[in-house]
């Protein structure tokens, strides 16, 4: 059985409301190491990493805390770097999703040094595509994906050895359900391939994740991105920008065991948990249940 890697990132800099650098804990609290103990994987919790305060200050040419940012991404890049090169699998604990940028740029540059191909999976409620240009509020966790794509501040691309941590093929969304008016635009620009809920609805979660697993083989390196607002703000109340109408719990359960299936999930991100905002930390325990799941506990064995 593989060994996880626990980092924790507690910090909310990139978020737009405080609490998320809570999330970390209220995992711990919510037993996700002993879950996974549990299963049979050996578990190694790095504690967490240190980073600079939250100096809540308004953006500067259109983005807020870039130092910052770069600063607690540099910290989450090392240390995934690290787990990867012990052959571990990262599990990065945040902590707000601007996060994701130190993360998978780590996983990007340890993929091309084995030649194997990336696939990122992306459960959010948002696209995270915005730019400095874009975004109304400057908050880095909704500039992501841009960053990873080469088109952020220049302090925050280039990291896996290469302009763009990610092709655009290279990443697929599923329950997106708030995109702002520039960021539509330029998701149809790039062609980046996103299962809104509008696909979910009408096509159901088991076809939904047949296509976006459908080209995976063995020497696809699969990384999950699980950003708590994927889900609907009723099941998990305990996130800063939740939306209405996300993935029910049983969509989440099955999108979870058909990317087990695979078996090939070899590095994940869990953000965005806020538990300022939650209620008897239900949301970390349910993002326990969830990472159980994404690593193949199911009721029947298959």
């Amino acid at each position: 059985m593989a060994t996880i890697s626990l980092i924790g990132a507690p910090t909310d800099v990139g978020a737009s409301v405080r609490g998320a650098g809570m999330g970390p804990d209220a995992l711990r609290v919510a037993g996700l190491a002993e879950a996974l103990r549990a299963q049979g994987f050996a578990v190694i919790d790095r504690g967490n990493l240190a980073g600079p305060p939250n100096p809540w200050l308004p953006p500067v040419e259109g983005v807020r805390h870039l130092s910052e940012v770069v600063a607690w991404n540099r910290a989450v890049f090392e240390a995934v770097s690290t787990s990867l090169a012990l052959g571990q699998v990262p599990l990065l604990m945040g902590g707000d999703h601007s996060l994701a940028i130190g993360s998978i740029s780590a996983v990007a540059r340890q993929c091309r040094q084995e030649r194997k191909s990336l696939r990122v999976i992306w459960l959010d409620a948002h696209a995270d595509f915005n730019t400095g240009a874009s975004s109304p509020s400057g908050n880095l966790h909704g500039m992501p994906v841009a960053c990873l794509l080469g088109q952020g501040p220049a302090e925050l691309v280039g990291w896996s050895g290469e302009p763009a941590a990610l092709a655009a093929g290279a990443i697929d969304f599923i329950g997106i359900r708030s995109v702002d008016a520039e960021e539509r635009q330029a998701i149809r620009e790039v062609g980046l391939q996103v299962f809104d809920m509008r696909h979910i609805d009408e096509h159901g979660m088991r076809n939904t994740l047949t296509e976006v697993l459908q080209d995976v083989d063995e020497d696809t390196h699969i990384h999950v991105s699980f950003d708590l607002d994927c889900l609907d703000p009723q099941d998990a109340p305990g996130v800063g920008t939740g939306v209405r109408g996300g993935p029910t719990y049983r969509e989440m359960q099955l999108c979870m065991e058909m990317i087990a299936d695979t078996g090939r999930l070899a590095s994940v991100d869990v953000v965005e948990i806020n538990p300022a905002l939650d209620v008897r930390n239900r949301t970390a325990e349910l993002a326990v249940e969830f990472i159980r799941s994404l690593f193949g506990a199911s009721t029947l064995a298959r």
